[in-house]
């Protein structure tokens, strides 16, 4: 039986992929190097707020690596034995940040019990200032995240730096109410509300890694509503062994059978599902699989069995 796919504007994927690499490359660099600053001030300081905090950057800029290669493996041109390419390292990248996201959670609400039980003396001063600057590099670094690629794998590392940023804000708030009031139970407090906020965004991600990862339709596309619309193209008479999955979260795939009722009509009926998939579902790459009408199908049925 014969059949046919498309693929479209791969070449601006491409250049939106380079981009986005160097992107995250830069956003690492600028994370790596103020948390060495961070680290020493804390250590100067006495202040277990500023090294956590340099810690969390650090291990951003872990997560940043990572979303670094895992870009550079995207791009990377599919082979007989890869015949998808390796898009799917982005999924993995973000496996890794979403399970390290919730290593982190662990230790600060671990780190915020033992300094409930134990206070320690802060520079106060020191620590408002060193946490005023972390939070403005990590405002850059997440301003440069938004405005590039939009893909689960800049996701992760965007949730990262967030919860980096929200642990700056802490560190700052922290720094001002011990500057003026020497109550220090503020910041392993502040502590636990940052953790409760990055453990909520990293079970999100989590969970729609592992849908990926199991080949799950995205969840921006409805395989029932995709399968009505290509039933309803005109000399379509029904679909089935509809599937969608994603090897990159940014580009969804499919493969469908379309029953149709006229075969020398076939041209035409590929032509136009396929500029509906792309119009309606932003699908670029489609295989579509053509069968003639049989005796069985000629009430035209317009079911769709996925």
């Amino acid at each position: 039986m014969d059949h046919d796919h498309a693929k479209a504007g791969h070449t601006g994927h491409d250049h939106h992929h380079a981009a986005a690499g160097t992107t995250l490359m830069l956003a690492m660099l600028l994370t790596l190097g103020y948390a060495a600053v961070e680290a020493s001030m804390g250590l100067w300081a006495g202040s277990l707020a500023l090294v956590a905090d340099a810690g969390h950057m650090v291990n951003d800029a872990a997560a940043l690596l990572l979303a670094v290669g895992a870009a550079w493996l995207s791009r990377r041109p599919s082979s007989p034995r890869h015949s998808y390419g390796l898009g799917r390292a982005e999924f993995i990248a973000a496996l890794i940040n979403s399970l390290s996201l919730l290593a982190l959670v662990a230790w600060l609400v671990v780190t915020a019990i033992e300094r409930l039980q134990a206070p320690q003396p802060v520079m106060g001063e020191t620590v408002t200032v060193t946490a005023a600057i972390g939070l403005a590099i990590n405002l850059l670094v997440a301003w440069l995240l938004a405005r590039g690629e939009k893909n689960l794998n800049t996701r992760a590392a965007l949730m990262h730096v967030l919860g980096d940023l929200l642990g700056s804000v802490a560190a700052l708030l922290s720094g001002l109410v011990i500057s003026c009031t020497g109550w220090m139970p503020i910041d392993p407090i502040l502590s636990l509300v940052i953790g409760a906020l990055i453990l909520v965004s990293s079970l999100r991600l989590l969970r729609e890694v592992l849908h990926g990862l199991m080949e799950g339709a995205p969840f921006s596309i409805d395989p029932e509503t995709v399968g009505q619309e290509l039933a309803a193209v005109p000399g379509v008479a029904s679909v089935h062994d509809l599937h969608i999955w994603a090897v990159k979260s940014d580009e969804p795939l499919l493969t469908a059978h379309l029953v149709v009722e006229n075969m020398a009509h076939w041209e035409q009926v590929m032509t136009a599902s396929h500029a509906l998939l792309l119009a309606r579902f932003h699908i670029h790459h489609a295989t579509l699989q053509p069968e003639p009408m049989t005796r069985s199908v000629q009430w035209r049925d317009r079911r769709v069995r996925v």
